[in-house]
Formats: C-alpha cells, sequence, structure tokens
C-alpha cells in the first residue's frame, strides 16, 4: 500500500516537473543533465533577475515613501532619473554581448552584480538630485549585463522548446522581485523608518546587502557556455552531450574581430526584425514598466494607506507571473507564439480603453491595471522567439549582439517615451499614454506576423542544423574544449559527423515534433 502511495506522488510530481520544464530529454542521461542545468543554471540567473528587479522597484516604491520629499524632486524629476537608469542601461548593453564572448561569463555576469549591488547602496547615501542621477546612470550601465546575458546563456544550452518556458521562468523571478519590493517596502518603512536614517534608504542597504552572495554562487558555479565549459559538476560525458544536444556551432562563432563581426551582423535581416519587434514589445508594457499604477494610488492618497499603495501594485506582479508562464507553456507545446501575441494584444488593448476614460470607478481602473500586468506575456514571445531564431545559424557571437541590441532598442525607447506619455505629473490620467497604446497594439500584431515568416525563413535556410537525436553511447572522452574541427580527435567518424554535419535524424520545431529526413 505504502509502495503504490509513493508510486503515485512520484507519478503527480513527474507530471509537476514535466509541465514546468518540458520533456524534450530523449534519454535518462540527458534528462539527468537538464536537471543540473536547470539547478545551477536557472537558479542563479532567476535569483540576480530577482534581486535586479527588487532595486528596480525598490526605487519607485521609495519615491512614494519619502524619497521624493527628502531629494525636494518636482515636476519630470522622477521620469528623468528612471531615464538616466534607462540611458545608461542602452549604452551598456551591446558592450556587455561582446565582452561575454571573451570574458567568461561566469567571472564577467557575477561581477556586474556585485558592481550594482554596491550601487544600490549608495543609493541611499545620495542627498542631491543631481547625485540619483549619476548613480542611478552608472547603475543601468552594469544591470545591462543582466537581462540579456541570461537570454544568451538559456540558448547557449537549452533546446528550442526548452526555451520558452525557462525564459518565463527567469522573467518571472524578477516580477516576483518586483512584488516583494512592495512588501519590503512596507516591512521596512513601518519597522526602520527614522531609526538613524530613513525607511527608503534602509531597503537600498539591505538590498545591497543580500545581493553580494548571490555574485558569489555565480563565481563559484554558473557554467560559461557548453564549448568552454570547466564547471565541477559537469562529468565530460555531460559536457559532450549538451554538445551534441544543440545545433552545431560555426567554427568562428565566438569571433568578435571588428569587421568580421560587424559584416555578420549588420547583413542579418534578424538584427533590424528582431529589434524593432523589441521596441514594440517594450512599448505594449508601458503601463506596468512605468509604474503609473502606483504613481495613481499615490494620487489617490486620501483614500489609500501608505502601506496599501505599497502593496496593491503587486497584484499586477502577479498576473504578470501567471500569465508569463501559461503563455509558454502553450509555447512549449505548441510550437507556436502567434496566438500568444495576439493574445497579450487584446489584453492591452482591454485595458487602454478603459484607462482612456476619464475618471472611471475605480474598480475599473484595478481591472485595467491588473489586466495589464498580462503584457508580459511577450517576454517568451519576443526574446524567447529571438533566441531561438538566432541560435539556428550557429554564430553565437551575433546571437549575443542581437538580442543585447534587442534589450537596447526597447530601453531606448522609454528614455523618452515614459516623459513624452506617462509623466509622474500628469496623475492620475494619462490620456496620452492610453492612445499610444492603442496604436502600439495594432503594430504589435502586425510584427508578430512578420517575426513569424522570418521565423519560418530561418528554419527552412538552416534546416540541417536543426537539434539532432542523439547517440546511443557518449564516450566519457568525447569532450570538445572548443568546437572546431582541429578539436575532434577523440571522436569516431559517425559522432564527429552528428557533432559538425548533417544530421539524419533531428528535432523540429513545429507540430509533428519528430520527422526523419530522407
Amino acid at each position: 500500500m505504502e509502495t503504490d502511495v509513493s508510486r503515485k506522488e512520484a507519478t503527480i510530481a513527474s507530471h509537476v516537473r514535466v509541465f514546468v520544464l518540458g520533456d524534450e530529454a530523449q534519454s535518462k542521461e540527458e534528462r539527468w543533465l537538464v536537471q543540473k542545468l536547470d539547478f545551477f543554471i536557472l537558479t542563479y540567473c532567476c535569483i540576480s533577475s530577482f534581486f535586479n528587479y527588487l532595486d528596480r522597484a525598490a526605487f519607485a516604491n521609495a519615491y512614494v515613501a519619502g524619497l521624493r520629499e527628502d531629494l525636494q524632486l518636482e515636476g519630470n524629476d522622477y521620469n528623468v532619473v528612471l531615464a538616466m537608469f534607462t540611458a545608461g542601461s542602452v549604452i551598456g548593453q551591446i558592450p556587455h554581448g561582446i565582452i561575454i564572448q571573451k570574458v567568461a561569463p561566469r567571472i564577467w555576469l557575477p561581477l556586474m552584480v556585485l558592481v550594482w549591488a554596491a550601487l544600490t547602496m549608495c543609493t541611499a547615501a545620495c542627498t542631491t538630485y543631481a547625485q540619483l542621477c549619476v548613480v542611478r546612470f552608472i547603475q543601468g550601465l552594469a544591470e545591462a549585463s543582466t537581462y540579456c546575458g541570461t537570454i544568451y546563456i538559456i540558448g547557449s544550452w537549452y533546446k528550442p522548446r526548452e526555451i520558452a518556458k525557462r525564459t518565463a521562468i527567469f522573467t518571472a523571478s524578477g516580477q516576483a522581485g518586483t512584488m516583494f519590493a512592495g512588501l519590503m517596502m512596507t516591512a521596512i518603512y513601518t519597522g526602520m523608518e527614522n531609526k538613524s536614517l530613513r525607511g527608503w534608504q534602509w531597503v537600498f542597504i539591505i538590498n545591497g546587502i543580500i545581493t553580494c552572495p548571490i555574485a558569489i554562487m555565480g563565481f563559484l558555479y554558473f557554467p560559461d557556455t557548453p564549448e568552454l565549459t570547466q564547471a565541477s559538476w559537469l562529468n565530460k560525458a555531460e559536457r559532450q552531450l549538451a554538445l551534441l544536444r544543440l545545433p552545431p556551432k560555426k567554427a568562428d562563432g565566438h569571433n568578435i574581430s571588428p569587421w568580421s563581426l560587424i559584416t555578420r551582423t549588420l547583413t542579418s535581416p534578424a538584427l533590424y526584425i528582431l529589434c524593432f519587434f523589441a521596441v514594440i514589445t517594450g512599448a505594449l508594457e508601458a503601463f506596468v514598466v512605468q509604474n503609473i499604477f502606483l504613481l495613481w494610488l499615490k494620487y489617490q492618497q486620501k483614500h489609500f494607506t501608505q502601506a496599501q499603495i505599497n502593496t496593491y501594485p503587486l497584484g499586477v506582479q502577479a498576473v504578470g507571473i501567471v500569465s508569463n508562464f501559461l503563455a509558454a507553456v502553450h509555447i512549449d507545446a505548441t510550437g507556436r507564439r502567434v496566438p500568444m501575441g495576439v493574445l497579450a494584444c487584446i489584453f492591452q488593448l482591454i485595458s487602454a480603453i478603459i484607462l482612456l476614460i476619464p475618471n472611471p470607478p475605480f474598480a475599473a481602473t484595478f481591472f485595467a491595471y491588473y489586466l495589464s500586468g498580462t503584457s508580459y506575456m511577450v517576454n517568451p514571445v519576443s526574446y524567447g522567439w529571438a533566441n531561438i531564431i538566432c541560435q539556428r545559424g550557429g554564430d553565437d557571437a551575433v546571437r549575443s549582439i542581437i538580442l543585447y541590441s534587442m534589450n537596447a532598442a526597447s530601453t531606448c525607447l522609454y528614455t523618452f517615451w515614459g516623459i513624452a506619455l506617462y509623466p509622474a505629473s500628469d496623475a492620475p490620467y494619462w490620456r496620452n499614454g492610453s492612445i499610444a497604446m492603442i496604436v502600439v497594439v495594432f503594430v504589435m500584431i502586425g510584427m508578430v506576423l512578420v517575426v513569424n515568416q522570418l521565423d519560418k525563413k530561418t528554419l527552412a535556410r538552416h534546416s540541417d542544423t536543426a537539434v539532432r537525436d542523439l547517440p546511443d553511447h557518449v564516450p566519457d572522452d568525447a569532450i570538445l574544449d572548443e568546437r572546431l574541427d582541429d578539436d575532434c580527435d577523440d571522436l569516431t567518424g559517425s559522432e564527429r559527423s552528428l557533432l559538425m554535419g548533417p544530421p539524419t535524424s533531428r528535432y523540429t520545431e513545429d507540430n509533428t515534433r519528430k520527422r526523419r529526413s530522407s
């Protein structure tokens, strides 16, 4: 009886795991490898993203909890500070994408975590508007490494139909950080206010301190990319398996010599299409990114306590987490992203129409802002899709540049988008912002169709580099330090063909799941 119960519990746990992370692995060894990757890569990336977004949200919460008054911020000063952070993030994107081709990601990414943790604590020491602008600008430079660095690493280790859910889980961790910022602000504001420092200052100090251990974890356990990894928790066979399960890489896939990289990148149509797509998806998230629900609550403060102002916006992030993950489940299960892109547009259209009405009832306003959280559905649609499209060519340097360029283009939008359409001084009614959102919705639908065509064309062009079936046995000594022909001496002829040449069997990204090539 106990055995039956244990077996049933194990089956339930297995179904939950498959639902959350998928089941693309073809063997026991591959499943074990994927579980290891999830534990070490996803754990570190999700925790670092959590604290990254904790800092960003903490600033918005601090603004309405005393920072504005203490630093005498007026008018659009809040939006300008946000724009300074955004400008730093834009400038830092592409340099980070190039640097991680030569400096090991396990060194560079955790180092940037340490830098932004220190700058977070420096925010507490700011006493003037100018100081705040400088600190937030430099912090934007450092934090620019995190999001697309993680997307790049996910695309370096996972199969196409493993990417959407993991992108969603990573994104959800940032949203969870945003949610926790409200709770932390409420707790610290209540318990630490005026105890040698203001409550908002304690938030930045504590946030910086608790971020530092994450960097240490990265230095110790982050695995770099499959062809370069020396991670102690991967044995030789697992490193080889990690390479064999993914599309082959170009011999010069990490080449960042200026002329070669510029030529390879600028001649790729994916660069222009995906960057504009990222701008539009970023604009679709404007209601959430600009924290206008929080500003609306602050304007209505005679109706709400400070604790309510800090906690009510958590519902927006909760909606974002759930919708983000459910969209990813659909994408990994079907291989189709168009329906989720269109659905996100429909939800934002409803929100924009409600918020375009002057002085709607509080219930309608709450509904509109909570529904706007579904805009986070576009993350597995945009970056997850881009990762797969760029993964097929086998050029990691170009993939890295395109991903970081997408984020730079999207982030660049908010150097002026928020100031022009969602200034804090317009609270509680952002008429221009709502009209802009309606326009963005229809442009987004068009771009989803354009990217879908790009997806089909790249899949047809690189059909010989799709993800392969694995051999029945991978020799323990068949390990590549780099994915080049002259490093394949330890492989048999069939293994060399599987690694570097056209496969005889491959996984596809359509509904047939698997097909044999003639």
